[in-house]
């Protein structure tokens, strides 16, 4: 399956509110498909066809025992498609110039001394932290120690504050 119908299956997927409620669902937690039918207030076999449109955009993934069908979820294909909507630009750089040089060329960047470090702290006005990847890899150097010989393609990301994990932390009256 090529990167567009992978795209417009996912589309498709999120474009229905049943199956933007199964995924928030199975985001909290692993559920049996009837279980998601009662929940919902559907018939197993509605939800097992929202499920099925689900796991086409590889959003859900479902393990069998026996006759039972558990989903959890499956991000990666959200990220991948937002991930098209990264804007690129074409950038030119003399042999063992910097990342950071390459970036100077096309964004506005804030530094700051972090111990005993300079990082980024901005982009173009966007205040965070962040990562990059040259040709897929994460790399352990800094902006300054990533020089460049070769072409390559950087993809510089800013971690959003995405929650992973909430817990709700409910200290027990204890009897002194």
């Amino acid at each position: 399956m090529n990167e567009s119908e992978k795209t417009k299956k996912i589309f498709k997927a999120l474009g229905c509110v049943t199956r933007l409620n199964i995924l928030h669902i199975v985001c909290n937690n692993e559920m049996h498909i009837t279980g998601i039918a009662k929940k919902l207030n559907i018939s197993v076999p509605v939800a097992l066809k929202h499920v099925r449109i689900l796991e086409d955009a590889g959003l859900v993934t479902r393990e069998i025992f026996g006759n039972s069908h558990i989903l959890k979820a499956d991000t990666k294909g959200l990220y991948h498609v937002l991930d098209h909507f990264a804007p690129e630009k074409d950038v030119e750089v003399n042999p063992g110039e910097s990342l950071l040089d390459a970036l100077k060329r096309v964004s506005s960047i804030e530094m700051r001394k972090v111990g005993d470090r300079e990082v980024i702290v901005s982009t173009d006005g966007e205040e965070g932290f962040f990562v990059y990847e040259v040709d897929g890899k994460l790399l352990d150097r800094t902006v300054q120690e990533c020089t460049f010989e070769d072409d390559a393609v950087v993809e510089w990301k800013k971690l959003e504050p995405v929650t992973k994990l909430k817990l709700n932390i409910m200290v027990r009256n204890s009897s002194k």
